[in-house]
């Protein structure tokens, strides 16, 4: 079968790119055509564009590319309409991938597989209304997606697994890398744009500058981020950057200050006690909506999938140097919030279950084409 895949930044590659390997175990004659990134490229197939061309996020940023976004999709329409997928994949990163979905459904090309769900339980809600219309098939990563889409909207969803928390069984199973630290560890893990870092970092750094004898401070560097970009704000510091190595610096962590995203769930995987630190534009008005308007309590996905506090999340007013030092030393070595939080990532564990999830995607997709 022919198998049209879309992602929009570095973790969708990573996703998309186990998927397509399980899709290549099942179907032997699977052909790839996508727009994606290199560990796509490396499982083969035919990439149409990079999503560095694509991954354009917030406002400012969306409205002065808007002619290359556009130019951009209405590329992938004719690229699809032209090669004639047997199903197109979407992976996360809606603004594009609904637009597209959108335009295969009206054109009857294929049909429409969700691979890692829309988050709009977060945000957008009113979009059920085009996944509904246009999606034929929703798989989803996060457990409590399944309430929110069959419970509350009459929708059909398929939880797969997790698969951030398999990769990291995988490493821990698997783990040969060691770093060499003189001194306990704490990770920083600042974000994976460069708006994140410059809005976090330096937070996360005088916060724990008090702790540099004590402690061997490590930044983990984000693959889509030239090294040379945080020396900025690591000139003059004891903190020191490592490039993809963030499995085994959190394997070897005593503590981490972690930007809300993905990397809170793999710090809780990692069993390291974590603060979850980010800062917004306007914290006051943001905090308002937070508590009166967005939909959801929090913003880490240990929290959501918990569906109560297991980290402390500083967002907008509460996202100060003197908090994020507070809670850091509460979760150190003889810190009261330490092994609580230990205690609540097991409950974390359990509810994310044991499913390698492209495997399970992979099935759930080729049953469906089948039938």
């Amino acid at each position: 079968m022919k198998y049209y895949l879309i992602v929009g930044e570095a973790s969708g590659d990573l996703h998309a790119s186990h998927l397509m390997q399980s899709l290549k175990y099942r179907d032997p004659h699977a052909e790839f055509r996508f727009f994606g990134g290199d560990l796509m490229a490396a499982v083969g197939g035919q990439r149409v564009k990079h999503y560095r061309e694509l991954a354009y996020m917030g406002f400012i940023p969306v409205l002065i590319h808007l002619p290359t976004i556009l130019k951009n999709m209405k590329m992938c329409k004719e690229d699809i309409a032209q090669w004639k997928p047997d199903v197109v994949i979407l992976v996360d990163y809606p603004g594009f991938n609904l637009n597209i979905a959108k335009f295969v459904h009206q054109k009857a090309i294929c049909p429409i597989c969700y691979y890692i769900s829309p988050k709009i339980w977060a945000w957008k809600e009113y979009r059920i209304k085009n996944i509904k219309r246009d999606v034929d098939l929703l798989l989803s990563i996060l457990p409590f997606e399944v309430d929110f889409f069959t419970g509350k909207h009459n929708y059909p969803i398929h939880y797969v697994g997790n698969p951030t928390a398999h990769e990291v069984r995988e490493f821990l199973k698997n783990q040969s890398a060691v770093l060499s630290h003189s001194m306990p560890v704490i990770a920083l893990l600042a974000g994976s744009r460069k708006q994140e870092i410059k809005d976090n970092l330096p937070a996360m750094i005088e916060a724990t500058r008090h702790l540099a004898g004590q402690y061997d401070l490590v930044l983990a560097g984000a693959p889509s981020i030239a090294p040379e970009y945080y020396d900025q704000f690591l000139k003059g510091t004891n903190v020191r950057l490592v490039v993809n190595e963030t499995y085994p610096l959190l394997s070897q962590a005593t503590a981490a200050l972690v930007t809300s995203g993905t990397a809170t769930l793999e710090t809780c995987m990692f069993q390291v006690p974590q603060v979850v630190c980010y800062e917004t534009p306007l914290p006051r008005l943001i905090g308002f909506l937070k508590r009166h308007l967005i939909k959801v309590k929090y913003v880490s996905l240990v929290n959501l999938i918990a569906d109560r506090e297991v980290v402390t999340e500083l967002v907008a007013e509460t996202f100060s140097v003197e908090n994020i030092r507070r809670e850091l030393m509460a979760i150190l070595p003889g810190g009261s919030r330490r092994q609580p939080m230990l205690d609540d990532y097991r409950e974390v564990h359990r509810k994310l279950g044991e499913s390698h999830a492209p495997d399970q995607a992979a099935d759930i997709l080729i049953n469906y084409l089948n039938h």
